[in-house]
């Protein structure tokens, strides 16, 4: 009560988060990467003993026969979520600790796990459809046995990777941020999925640039091997945390 014997009036309640995204200028992308490298050199130790033992993990993971691939797609989202949560624990004044990749299997990690399966049944399924297409038109250029066959067969594969590249995309786009969502704000693996696509494609052509960086980047940082995925690695993840606090939370 104050002191007139009114009765206090609750603070109102935060809105829930529903992961409503907002369009952010593509020129945004730079600024991400700088932020990325900013927060890698607060902790460099720590960022990249993490992401030694990511790659290690993964890698080990990958190379397994029978399911190997399929385990590295199923895992990937919770191993993310271990680098959203140095990230953040990061930007509020905390110490990002080696340990915290691993935070994914402690929160939500069954709904981390389902965003991975759901990606890796959109990426299984796309590869078994584009191999099966470029299968048939090799095996038809084959049996026709002349030029217009060989024709088939090449524009065949052409087509397969186009279609790959064109079907592969939206699964992307799907998983990018689904992580951030599920791990920081709690939403359910499809619902996460659903607001993650929603917001590359408010931002269209800051997810071309962006993802053309990034793919960039991995193909000079694997030409390098160990060395260079070990800055590759983290400076995404933070500019990646970067890209989600300026699409989500414009904070």
């Amino acid at each position: 009560m104050d002191p007139e014997g009114t009765p206090p009036v609750p603070a109102l309640l935060a809105a829930p988060f529903t992961g409503a995204s907002r369009e952010i200028d593509a020129g945004a992308c730079f600024d991400w990467l700088r932020a990325g490298w900013q927060a890698f050199m607060v902790n460099p130790g720590a960022w990249i003993g993490a992401s030694v033992l990511f790659i290690v993990i993964m890698y080990a993971v990958n190379v397994v026969l029978g399911f190997g691939q399929l385990a590295f797609l199923l895992l990937l989202p919770v191993f993310a979520g271990g680098m959203v949560c140095m990230c953040d624990r990061q930007h509020k004044g905390g110490q990002a600790e080696i340990a915290d990749l691993f935070a994914g299997f402690r929160h939500n990690a069954g709904s981390l796990v389902m965003v991975g399966f759901w990606y890796m049944i959109g990426i299984t399924a796309v590869g078994i459809f584009v191999f099966a297409l470029v299968t048939t038109g090799i095996i038809g250029g084959a049996i026709t046995g002349s030029v217009a066959g060989f024709t088939v067969a090449i524009t065949s594969g052409v087509i397969g990777g186009v279609l790959a590249f064109v079907l592969i995309v939206p699964i992307i786009m799907a998983a990018w941020f689904a992580p951030f969502l599920v791990f920081l704000h709690d939403m359910a693996p499809w619902p996460a999925m659903q607001a993650s696509f929603a917001a590359g494609a408010k931002n269209p052509v800051l997810t071309f640039v962006f993802g053309l960086i990034v793919i960039i980047g991995l193909v000079f940082a694997a030409a390098s091997l160990l060395l260079g995925l070990l800055l590759f690695v983290p400076v995404i993840s933070n500019a990646a945390y970067a890209s989600y606090r300026d699409i989500f939370t414009e904070a």
